[in-house]
């Protein structure tokens, strides 16, 4: 199950390292497609718009645990390449520890401050309760979250991309009966709905993290042998802390955008809730790709193999791009048919709104795209502050464009569809220039 990202043919290695991280992904997005898709059909417009205004928040949130757990990887990853087991083993007791007081932390946070959030958000009266009653529940999750993502990262930074897809689609199978059980047969409701998704992040938080320290024992802890140190813990906050910063950020400034969407009424925060599940699940594999092609990074940079790194900046923009262009065609043709899987059909505004949406974002995937393998890069090269520069282009332009053109009485909404593509390529242009500048792209 482990693959040795250092050797064998460069593309080959990284579709095979990065199929089952795709597939994950887009496993993991059915989760809250499967919340989507039975809430708006069983429970209505208001109920969808609760949801995907949690999802949302929770995806804000849970991107901090991640961002951490993703930083770690790659340090993981880094050592593993350079083959120092027990330096890898003395960041990986560092990086559980610091993360897990952090999902405390912010755990016991998101409760006390559940109503002030919501108020924030802008959240009309009339779906406060809908909102309140989901959230609750969701919020049990985060912990779960930190231990799938954790083991998952430290499992692929050992080349093994396999176990976290299993875990992950068994999960994902067990949220859609209970989604089906709680909301369609016992009538929960939106509560409902959650409970299914946190049950479902339990089996796969719980049974991940048991199957690593059964099958990877020489990985265990031992009493003195791994105490971290000064250096350790400096490198694992360092680069966990700066890819924390850049999915909050990322997804911050996406909580902004939903709290300014929220502001033109439950119409279009359905409209939005549907097809932000279409987006995210239209791009996943480009960014999933872009996170397997950061742990071949890692590898080969830690083995200092620069020509095969510039084989596989090459390679990996080659994948992307074919791919995005092919989505992208896909998504501007069907964006209607989509929609309806989501919307009953006479919901014809919901659905209008939601198509004006997809065909402005899905013709430029290219952009977050060629976005994503730029962050995997940096992160991987073990500068990570620079995937954060590049965040806060493209979220910051994205918020500042989205603010300023939709009070517009002629632009509106369309002027906070319009701020997602501009952003991603002046977050790409940045990135590439930079580029040039690295050496080991340059040189070796």
């Amino acid at each position: 199950m482990k693959k040795d990202l250092t050797q064998g043919n460069v593309m080959g290695t990284m579709l095979l390292f990065s199929g089952p991280m795709i597939l994950g992904n887009l496993l993991q997005q059915c989760y809250n497609i499967a919340d989507t898709l039975i809430v708006g059909r069983y429970l209505g417009a208001s109920a969808l718009a609760a949801v995907g205004s949690a999802y949302t928040l929770m995806t804000f949130l849970t991107s901090i645990i991640i961002g951490l757990c993703m930083g770690s990887g790659a340090v993981f990853s880094i050592y593993y390449g350079k083959r120092e087991r027990e330096q890898m083993k003395k960041s990986m007791l560092t990086s559980f520890l610091f993360i897990a007081i952090v999902t405390v932390f912010l755990t016991v946070l998101v409760f006390v401050l559940i109503h002030p959030i919501l108020h924030i958000l802008q959240v009309p009266e009339s779906i406060y309760g809908l909102m309140y009653e989901y959230v609750w529940v969701i919020f049990f999750g985060i912990v779960f979250v930190f231990l799938y993502n954790y083991f998952a990262f430290l499992l692929r930074a050992l080349g093994n991309s396999l176990i976290p897809l299993l875990f992950l689609g068994a999960a994902a199978a067990l949220n859609i009966l209970l989604d089906v059980l709680f909301v369609v047969y016992f009538r929960l409701g939106a509560g409902g709905a959650a409970f299914a998704t946190v049950l479902s992040q339990a089996v796969s938080g719980l049974g991940i993290g048991l199957y690593t320290w059964m099958k990877e024992p020489d990985l265990r802890p031992k009493r003195g042998e791994n105490f971290p140190d000064r250096e350790t813990v400096s490198e694992v906050v360092r680069n966990s802390a700066a890819a924390c910063v850049q999915q909050s950020v990322m997804n911050f400034g996406i909580l902004m955008i939903q709290g300014l969407v929220n502001s033109f009424g439950t119409v279009v925060m359905a409209a939005f809730a549907a097809a932000v599940k279409i987006d995210s699940f239209a791009y996943m594999p480009a960014q999933e790709f872009g996170n397997a092609f950061s742990l071949f990074i890692s590898q080969n940079y830690g083995a200092q193999k620069g020509e095969r790194i510039r084989q596989g900046v090459k390679k990996a923009a080659m994948v992307s791009m074919s791919f995005c262009m092919v989505i992208s065609a896909a998504i501007f043709v069907l964006a209607p048919r989509l929609m309806g899987i989501f919307i009953d059909a006479k919901e014809t505004q919901i659905i209008q709104a939601g198509v004006g949406y997809l065909r402005v974002e899905g013709v430029f995937y290219c952009g977050i795209g060629l976005l994503f393998l730029l962050y995997g890069f940096y992160r991987g090269v073990e500068k990570p502050e620079m995937s954060l520069v590049l965040t806060v282009i493209s979220l910051g332009t994205r918020v500042l464009l989205a603010y300023l053109l939709s009070p517009l009485p002629k632009v509106g909404i369309w002027g906070i569809w319009w701020a997602i593509p501009i952003g991603w390529f002046l977050a790409d242009a940045v990135g590439l220039i930079c580029l040039r500048r690295v050496k080991e792209i340059n040189t070796f």
